[in-house]
């Protein structure tokens, strides 16, 4: 049993507004200087502010009193149709019908349309337990693709994991493109550790060089060494080489018995980032990782339908999936932070 509520700009003053308490939750709402509108979902662990009208990326993730999100260049989000002029939050939807960094032949956005797509609506729901932000999007073009994309976060009780959800129904009359990835854009952290605890089959560095990516000499003679030894690079303890950016894609990832892929970012204190998704939904993933004055990002995982290399690149490599008309596709990962106890009850 819950109970949903519609949102409507008119609850976003200047002033941060709590809508919503209980003895589990707080949402607040309110609007940056920017105009951009912000919901806060918060337990006693810790809150996500989510932009409900702008893609409903993730701005936010602080638990625990740990900062998930990436150090970036922006105090606060940017109205913005383009992910490139706001990249500073913790969490966008990449996608939906392009996908990756465009190459010359592409003409799509860096990451596609979906965002800073602005939602049509947003909702709020409240039930035993969970916390849920969710609203719709519906994209169509003339003489072109026509769908609608739903996403949504559900935090929960006492809880520093969260669920983030997208449901894609292809409206049009034909098969539409589909490139989809939960772009999470973790914090860096010194001497972390990435853990696969069911293993993977293979991690491959990505050789193809993106027009904002500047390369170094020193850089490109780590990248040389990582590609003939992918799992050199098994902590983060060496930043002056991931600037220019790393990233790597992973194939036939380990699950565990129900068919869940585990990723964690585990910290020196014990702590650990952590992510799990179903492979059957994201066939591909990525990690990215970067260390420069300005940003500093440490994407442990990004699982996608493909890799991110631009449209014309990964439909030569057969990774564009098609959504039949009338067809629908859901995506769904839970990810957050876990304390050093948590982090060892999960992996024993």
């Amino acid at each position: 049993m819950s109970t949903r509520m519609p949102l409507y700009r008119a609850l976003f003053g200047e002033q941060e507004k709590v809508l919503v308490q209980s003895k589990d939750f707080t949402v607040s709402a309110w609007t940056y200087s920017s105009g951009v509108l912000a919901l806060s979902l918060e337990n006693s662990r810790g809150r996500l502010v989510v932009l409900p009208y702008q893609g409903q990326m993730v701005w936010l993730a602080v638990f625990d009193g740990c900062d998930l999100t990436m150090r970036n260049l922006f105090e606060q989000p940017r109205p913005s149709l383009s992910v490139i002029d706001t990249y500073g939050c913790f969490m966008f939807h990449s996608g939906l019908l392009r996908n990756g960094c465009p190459a010359p032949e592409d003409t799509h956005a860096l990451h596609g349309e979906m965002p800073c797509a602005p939602m049509d609506t947003a909702w709020l729901e409240i039930g035993e337990g969970f916390v849920r932000l969710g609203g719709a999007y519906q994209y169509a073009k003339g003489f072109g693709d026509r769908y609608q994309a739903c996403p949504s976060v559900t935090l929960r009780v006492n809880s520093a994991l969260f669920d983030i959800d997208m449901q894609v129904t292809n409206l049009g009359g034909k098969p539409m493109d589909l490139m989809y990835m939960a772009h999470m854009n973790y914090a860096y952290v010194d001497g972390a550790r990435f853990v696969e605890p069911f293993g993977m089959l293979r991690m491959r560095l990505r050789t193809s060089v993106p027009d904002h990516v500047k390369p170094t000499p020193d850089w490109s003679a780590y990248m040389a060494q990582l590609a003939e030894q992918p799992e050199q690079l098994a902590s983060l303890a060496a930043p002056a080489l991931y600037d220019p950016e790393i990233v790597f894609f992973f194939d036939d990832v380990g699950t565990d018995a129900n068919g869940q892929a585990h990723f964690l970012l585990e910290h020196p204190n014990g702590a650990a980032f952590y992510t799990r998704y179903r492979p059957e939904q994201f066939e591909h993933a990525a990690r990215w990782i970067l260390h420069t004055p300005d940003q500093q990002v440490a994407a442990f995982v990004l699982p996608s339908t493909c890799e991110p290399e631009g449209y014309h690149a990964e439909k030569a490599k057969g990774h564009v999936r098609q959504l039949g008309a009338g067809a629908s596709a859901s995506f769904s990962v839970t990810t957050g932070y876990l304390d050093a106890q948590e982090r060892q009850t999960l992996l024993g």
